[in-house]
């Protein structure tokens, strides 16, 4: 892999593609936590007119200036984004159409307008025509150095007024009215922050085009959101993930084609977004705490973990030994689940043979003795007594140890519940 930073003509791709998922990355951070994530798309799209007036200007006025191309393309992707992003705001305040409405009329109107003119030079000036595709879908693979110089540039800007203004964005971004009553100037702050999102979209366009730079926008940004609510950590992993992505997507399109003995190549620019999309597929099915998967797994583990104490309730209620069939019976499950979860308690050391073992027998009385005491709590409360037990059979499984200790000086340390069952005590003798 270290090739493709060394080699003279995979090092440029790959440092470009890095640096502008990085950039992309780190203001689609901003952009999702603000739910504005269709106004990377809008943008994206405004930047098309921008770089097609830019070749015809800039190839009509000097035709020579091959070097200077990156440059005005850059400049004129750049106004036409801005421009873009200034109706959206007019249309919102001055005209009160819906911010997804004037999104979508921005994107198609500039990005018809850019295709209206590139169809015009396709037939009139065929070479600058293939130079403006490039910007449509990308082609991160003839970047040159004066691309990674601009794109390093650009990034080192984003890197730099994130870590100079963090605490006035995190504000913003979390607290927008509390931002403005400590008298931070918010506008001049949104300005700023649009202001990078076009930078963002400029950087990316010449990688992963025109139609596909929302997605690394957004992409990296979902994917660093699932590990963590830090702002400071989220840009960290949303940087990092899109670096990674950039460097996946120069990696693979070179090298699956060389391992299937080169039959078809697959382009850059949206194998960076497949990488990139494909981290956040993965991060939101095995992220520790919001993927899908862990979720599921917890949800699973503590309904298992439910009834696990509901059939220690019954054993202790019970006092005798039981049957599968008739645990399965008594807790509306089938007698396959029942023989597992007997398995379980069993392998815990709670039952033994069909019955509840000592430290079974305490554990039991401690879950009855929070039932008991949260079906006081509600009634200390005003509830009717006939009410109370639906509650307090989902209750006695969150309820911590704490929570159980201030129930009980709360309400006196009763004895007996509504139902003039006795409550066991803290620690039952048996």
């Amino acid at each position: 892999m270290w090739e493709y930073f060394v080699d003279p003509v995979l090092q440029a791709p790959t440092l470009g593609s890095m640096l502008m998922c990085l950039s992309s990355a780190l203001v689609g951070v901003m952009v999702v936590l603000r739910k504005r994530s269709l106004l990377g798309e809008a943008l994206s799209h405004a930047a098309y007119p921008g770089v097609v007036l830019s070749v015809l200007i800039t190839a009509t006025l000097f035709p020579d200036a091959d070097q200077g191309m990156a440059i005005a393309i850059l400049i004129g992707a750049f106004t036409t984004s801005l421009l873009g992003l200034y109706a959206v705001q007019k249309l919102e305040t001055r005209l009160k159409i819906q911010s997804d409405a004037a999104l979508c009329l921005v994107l198609s109107v500039f990005f018809g307008v850019g295709i209206l003119i590139a169809s015009r030079i396709q037939f009139t000036h065929a070479l600058w025509y293939k130079t403006i595709q490039l910007f449509l879908y990308g082609q991160a693979a003839t970047m040159t150095s004066v691309h990674v110089a601009i794109y390093a540039l650009l990034a080192l800007v984003v890197l730099a007024v994130l870590f100079a203004l963090y605490q006035p964005i995190k504000m913003l971004l979390f607290d927008r009215d509390f931002a403005k009553t400590v008298g931070l100037p918010t506008r001049p702050l949104d300005a700023l922050l649009f202001s990078l999102l076009t930078l963002a979209i400029v950087i990316g366009i010449r990688s992963v085009g025109v139609v596909l730079m929302a997605g690394m926008l957004i992409a990296p940004a979902v994917a660093a959101r699932q590990f963590t609510h830090r702002l400071g950590l989220i840009l960290l992993l949303a940087g990092f993930f899109g670096a990674v992505s950039g460097f996946c997507g120069n990696y693979f399109s070179v090298e699956i084609p060389q391992w299937v003995g080169g039959r078809f190549s697959l382009p850059t620019g949206p194998m960076i977004l497949l990488s990139a999309s494909a981290i956040c597929v993965v991060s939101l099915l095995f992220a520790p705490k919001s993927g899908l998967i862990s979720r599921f797994y917890r949800v699973r583990s503590f309904r298992l973990r439910c009834q696990r104490e509901n059939i220690l309730k019954f054993l202790w209620r019970e006092g005798k030994e039981t049957s599968i069939g008739r645990v399965a019976e008594s807790q509306g499950i089938s007698k396959i689940t029942a023989a597992y979860l007997l398995f379980q308690l069993s392998w815990q050391g709670w039952i033994s043979s069909g019955k509840l073992t000592k430290e079974g027998a305490l554990r039991a009385a401690q879950i009855v003795r929070v039932h008991r005491l949260w079906e006081a709590y509600l009634v200390f409360l005003g509830q009717g007594a006939e009410k109370v037990h639906r509650s307090a059979e989902e209750m006695e499984h969150i309820i911590t140890p704490e929570l159980e200790r201030r129930l009980s000086e709360l309400l006196g340390d009763p004895k007996q519940d509504p139902h003039a069952q006795p409550i066991p005590p803290k620690e039952p003798t048996l």
